[in-house]
């Protein structure tokens, strides 16, 4: 076992709360442990990332933000503490375990977590009566998922965006420029030391329709 691997199960031990309901690390490694090319790490983002990936995000004029694979919610709290009042965090996963904690645990009129796939999320903000997304935030790994998945992600994440808003992806390979480029021609790039694994940032901008 790797020294990450024995560092996440120690503190997943501290995490278990007293009550017996797992906390979010518990639950994170475990959704890892079950979907490892759907979850990509097996520990959560550093607060820096948190920091960078959102630094480029116009809150004041955000009403719809979407997170694909928000797992135990990393960046759902972040986000929420950032949005305006009347806007809205639209959380998107595959996992239905992830879904019931997220809804379980964020007690926020703004928070709507959604059982689903991120490439239906056109349809997914249809029925939640929007019509677009402003911004969009990824840690899905999209290297590992299965053939045509990735693309199919990418070109329905650039059809839901308005024109001005962004794909924020966060990845721990440079691969995933690839499957967004073709769909986003002006991408800004960074890079994160500070997280387990380090990770690239990508913010890539819808200029038009």
């Amino acid at each position: 076992m790797s020294s990450s691997a024995k560092a996440a199960r120690k503190r997943i031990r501290l995490a278990r709360r007293a009550g017996g309901r797992p906390g979010p690390l518990t639950m994170f490694f475990k959704g890892f442990m079950k979907h490892p090319v759907m979850v990509g790490s097996i520990i959560p983002s550093s607060q820096r990332l948190i920091r960078n990936m959102l630094s480029r995000v116009d809150w004041a004029n955000t009403g719809v933000f979407v997170e694909y694979g928000p797992g135990v919610g990393t960046f759902c709290r972040p986000v929420l503490e950032r949005l305006a009042p009347d806007a809205v965090l639209v959380a998107i996963d595959t996992n239905p375990e992830f879904i019931s904690y997220l809804r379980a645990e964020i007690a926020d009129p703004r928070f709507r977590a959604v059982h689903g796939s991120a490439a239906d999320v056109q349809r997914i903000l249809n029925d939640l009566g929007f019509d677009h997304a402003d911004y969009v935030l990824s840690g899905l790994p999209f290297s590992t998922l299965p053939p045509g998945v990735g693309p199919d992600i990418a070109r329905a994440t650039r059809a839901a965006l308005r024109v001005g808003g962004a794909f924020l992806v966060y990845q721990f390979s440079p691969k995933v420029r690839d499957f967004i480029a073709p769909f986003f021609p002006r991408i800004d790039h960074a890079f994160e030391p500070v997280n387990i694994p380090p990770a690239q940032l990508y913010w890539a901008w819808k200029d038009e329709d």
